[in-house]
C-alpha cells in the first residue's frame, strides 16, 4: 500500500516537472527562430558565441552582487554589445578581432570571478551544457515575458533591420538609424541569450539561434515564412529532443541541439526541385 500511495504522489509531480520543462524549450524555440533568421542572414554566428561566453561573467556577478544570475547576464551582454557597436564605428579593428578578444577575456573574467567565491558552489556544468529539467515557474515567466517583449520589438524593427541586412548603405540613404537599429537587434540577442542558458547552456546556445534557421531557409520563400518555419523547426527540435532524452536517458540540452542538427542535415538531403526551387 505504501508503494502504490508514493508512485500515486511522485506522478503528478513528474507531469509538473516535464509539462514546464517543455514549456520554456517551445517558448525558447518561438522567439529564437525569428531572431535566428537576422544571426544567419547578416552571419553574426560569431558574435553570439562572444555573448554566449560573456554570459558565465554575468552569472559571477550576479552571484557576487547576490542578485538574479539573469539580471547580470542581460547586463554583461549589453554592455558586450555597446562595446562592440562603439569599435566598429572607429572601425581601427577588425569584427572578428573584437570578437574575439571580448569573448575569451569576458569567459576569462568569469571563470576568475567565480573562483574567489569559495563559500558559493556554483555548477559550471549546469551553466555550459543547461538543464532544462530544472526550470521554475519562475523560469518559464522570465521566457514567455522576454521572449513576447522580444518578438514585439523584433517586429516593430523588423523591416529597418530586413533592409540593413539587404544593403546596408541603400538603409543609410532611405534614413534608416543604422547604430540604433543594429544595437536594438544585439541586445534582443542578448535577452534571448539570458533566458536561454538555462535551457540549452553557454556553450549550446548559439545552436539554438542559427541551425533551425538555417533548416528553414532551405525551402523559404520570403523573410517571414523562414522567421516561421525556423519557429516550428525549433519547436520540433525541443520535442523531439526531450523525448529522446527520456527514452534514452541523455542530457536534454544536448540531445534538443542534436535533433536539430539531423532535421537541418534531413532538410539538406532533400532535392531542391522536391522542395519547389530550382537547382540553379
Amino acid at each position: 500500500m505504501g508503494t502504490i500511495t508514493q508512485n500515486i504522489t511522485i506522478t503528478p509531480l513528474m507531469d509538473d516537472f516535464v509539462v514546464r520543462a517543455l514549456a520554456a524549450g517551445l517558448g525558447l524555440a518561438l522567439v529564437a527562430g525569428p531572431l535566428g533568421c537576422f544571426v544567419v542572414w547578416r552571419r553574426m554566428a560569431y558574435f553570439g558565441a562572444t555573448l554566449a561566453h560573456a554570459a558565465l561573467l554575468g552569472v559571477a556577478l550576479g552571484f557576487l552582487f547576490d542578485v538574479n544570475p539573469t539580471f547580470g547576464i542581460i547586463f554583461v551582454c549589453a554592455a558586450t554589445s555597446v562595446i562592440l557597436v562603439g569599435f566598429q564605428r572607429q572601425k581601427r579593428l577588425s569584427d572578428d578581432t573584437v570578437l574575439g578578444i571580448l569573448a575569451h577575456g569576458s569567459l576569462a573574467a568569469g571563470l576568475i570571478v567565480i573562483s574567489f567565491m569559495d563559500q558559493l558552489r556554483v555548477d559550471l556544468l549546469g551553466y555550459l551544457f543547461g538543464d532544462i529539467l530544472a526550470v521554475t515557474a519562475t523560469d518559464v515567466g522570465w521566457i514567455y515575458g522576454c521572449g513576447a517583449t522580444s518578438l514585439l520589438i523584433l517586429g516593430a524593427i523588423w523591416r529597418q533591420l530586413l533592409s540593413m541586412t539587404v544593403h546596408e548603405d541603400m538603409a543609410r540613404v532611405e534614413g534608416v538609424p543604422i547604430t540604433r537599429i543594429r544595437l536594438i537587434f544585439m541586445l534582443l540577442i542578448a535577452v534571448v541569450i539570458a533566458v536561454a542558458m538555462k535551457i540549452v547552456g553557454i556553450l549550446l546556445i548559439v545552436s539554438v539561434l542559427i541551425i533551425p534557421a538555417a533548416a528553414a531557409r532551405r525551402f523559404s520563400a520570403s523573410p517571414e515564412q523562414m522567421a516561421i518555419f525556423a519557429a516550428l523547426i525549433g519547436c520540433v527540435a525541443v520535442a523531439g529532443g526531450m523525448a529522446s532524452s527520456m527514452t534514452w536517458d541523455t542530457p536534454t540540452g544536448p540531445s534538443i541541439v542534436t535533433v536539430a542538427a539531423l532535421i537541418f542535415f534531413m532538410i539538406t538531403l532533400i532535392p531542391l526541385r522536391a522542395l519547389g526551387k530550382s537547382d540553379s
